[in-house]
Order: C-alpha cells, then structure tokens, then sequence
C-alpha cells in the first residue's frame, strides 16, 4: 500500500515539474504586469502550502509481549532498579574477590620463604650481610661442581 502511494506522488511531481517546464518557457514572452500577478500568485500558493510533519524515530526493543523497553514513559520500577544496579554488584564481588586471593597468594609465598629461611643452615643474620652477598654472586660452589 505505502508504495502505491509512494508511486503516485512520483508521478504527480514528474507532472508537476514537466508543467513547470512548459510554463517557464513561455513566461519570457509574457507582459511585465502579468509576470508580476504570476509571481505574487505564486508566492501566495507558497505560503499556504501545507507544511510536512517531521518524523522523529526513536529506536526501541519490542518484546514478543508487544511491550517495549526504553520508552520514556515507562516509570523506572522494581526489576529495572534491580538490573541496572546488579551488574555493578557483581563487579564489586568480582574485585574482593581477585584482592582477597591475591592477598592469599603472597601470605603463602612469604610463608614459604621464611620457612625456608628458618629451616636453612645458615643463619637469617647471613643473608643482610654485604660480604655474603659478594659471596653468592661470585658462586665458589658452582665452580667446584664444575672441576
């Protein structure tokens, strides 16, 4: 049905402007005063000419239900608050979540760490000693492994 219409206002505009044409041809040979009737007719026909409306599209989702979401004149109720707030929830969730098992993760790695320096031969003292470093670093012990 709409390109029916659409088919008609096609031809009443090819109408229209072959008309306006034909009329424009022969208005250079009209007198002054007819010329000035025809233009102030026609500034009249402008005038009242009916304005067309426009159209403002808003994109909605529609429901099988035939409700849509994100109109405006939907009020913000219960469910809605819900949902636009449960994602932050969970956001949140997930992040304690992430800091507490990493906090876990570094308690166990320190625990480890002291254990081993508790239980080694030699004493904690040892390792902030600047000589001891220089004693690792040269590693005497690699080198007799390797003779």
């Amino acid at each position: 049905m709409k390109t029916q219409a659409k088919l008609d206002m096609t031809r009443v505009d090819q109408l229209g402007q072959a008309l306006a044409r034909r009329l424009n041809e022969h208005a250079t040979h009209l007198p002054h005063d007819i010329s000035e009737r025809l233009r102030a007719a026609r500034m009249q026909a402008i005038s009242q000419r009916k304005r067309e409306p426009i159209r403002v599209v808003a994109p909605q989702m529609v429901t099988a239900g035939g409700h849509s979401f994100g109109g405006f004149d939907e009020g913000l109720n219960l469910w809605s608050r819900i949902g636009s707030i449960l994602p932050f929830i969970v956001l949140l969730f997930g992040l304690a979540s992430i800091h507490i098992l990493q906090n876990e993760y570094r308690i166990n790695e320190i625990a480890s760490l002291d254990a081993e320096l508790l239980t080694d031969d030699l004493p904690p003292d040892a390792y902030t000693d600047p000589g001891f470093l220089i004693f690792l670093k040269s590693n005497p012990i690699l080198e007799k492994v390797a003779d």
